[in-house]
């Protein structure tokens, strides 16, 4: 396959994302061919660990392909969407369960579907030029592939904060919020994933972490955790109306710009998956109560129109003051009984 390089080298499996002036977004097609490489690895004696990595400067990965759940669910078809994240899904639990060693190299974006594939292995390296994210609300989506997992476990109240405005991470940051382990500076990497095939010990990718340079978040913590300490999405807008801080006019200006539904929707998951029961799992079954219902009832097919398709910045959101009811947000995260989230092995 073109858009994507698997293969064995040395003691290392090997994926490589190869679409890189798409940014090496995931198709459908990427997703099912590294979900059955794992699956072949997980049993094979002769490899150690899994490499994942990607061709260009820009990007590890952007996201996922979603010019055809555009395409297809504007013709009323929901069922291919339904399949893709189901799938995706699938995928992502594999990942973070996988009983060897996951190691990816994130450098430049790595957002959305990219955070599924190469935030949930146990050693995830970023450098100078990584920027990590989750904007899937301002295209009418939930922070989803298993990220609604990272977000929840964050410290303080970071989570409704990156869920809801999609805020980029550099390198201190992702480290910060729990979605990278180490920072090791680019010009390092190629002789890195060398001695890793070669070894197959991806222990000795501490003994080459640096220190990252200096974040964001770190600073603008408490002024977090005082604005999205809200229990609903109309209690953060109080909070940040109320506050004459810069943070709060900033914050409101990115909010603004996204789906009030899928603000919402993000704030109550993340309250839900808090606590002793969070799993892998319960939170990819959460995130996909939305998604299977994002194309009919919520805004995701307009919010590809105003920012993919037309790009003209102006979309027609639900409940577009702002002001979303508590029974949309039930009726999106309701359960789906038969149609429910399942995962092998259960």
């Amino acid at each position: 396959m073109s858009d994507i390089d698997i293969r064995t080298t040395g003691r290392a499996g090997r994926i490589t994302l190869t679409r890189p002036k798409a940014l090496n977004a995931l198709t459908y097609e990427m997703c099912m061919a590294i979900d059955t490489a794992l699956r072949n690895w997980r049993e094979d004696d002769a490899v150690d660990l899994i490499i994942l990595d990607a061709e260009g400067d820009k990007a590890f990965c952007a996201g996922g392909d979603i010019a055809e759940l555009y395409e297809t669910g504007t013709k009323g078809d929901f069922g291919f969407g339904q399949t893709f994240w189901r799938d995706e899904y699938r995928l992502n639990a594999l990942i973070f369960e996988y009983p060897k060693p996951v190691v990816s190299f994130l450098q430049g974006f790595t957002m959305g579907g990219g955070v599924g594939v190469g935030c949930h292995g146990n050693h995830r390296i970023v450098g100078e030029s990584s920027k990590i994210s989750m904007p899937e609300c301002s295209i009418g989506l939930v922070p989803d592939v298993g990220g609604t997992l990272m977000l929840a476990l964050a410290p303080g109240r970071l989570g409704e904060f990156l869920g809801m405005t999609g805020h980029r991470m550099g390198p201190a940051d992702a480290i910060l919020a729990g979605f990278a382990d180490h920072f090791i500076p680019l010009a390092h990497w190629s002789d890195l994933i060398e001695m890793l095939e070669a070894s197959g010990n991806a222990d000795l990718l501490q003994d080459h972490a640096e220190t990252p340079p200096e974040g964001k978040l770190s600073s603008m913590q408490s002024d977090i955790d005082q604005a999205f300490g809200g229990e609903t999405l109309g209690d953060i807008l109080i909070n940040l109306r109320d506050s004459d801080r810069d943070f709060a006019s900033n914050t409101l200006d990115a909010l603004q710009r996204n789906a009030p539904l899928s603000m919402a929707c993000t704030v109550e998951m993340l309250h839900r998956l808090r606590g002793p029961a969070l799993t892998m799992r319960r939170a990819l079954e959460m995130e996909y109560r939305f998604t299977s219902r994002a194309m009919e009832h919520g805004d995701f097919l307009e919010g590809i129109r105003a920012q993919i398709i037309d790009k003209d910045r102006n979309p027609n959101w639900q409940f577009a003051d702002l002001s979303v009811p508590a029974a949309a947000v039930s009726k999106m995260l309701q359960p789906l009984g038969a149609d429910a989230l399942t995962f092998e092995e259960e």
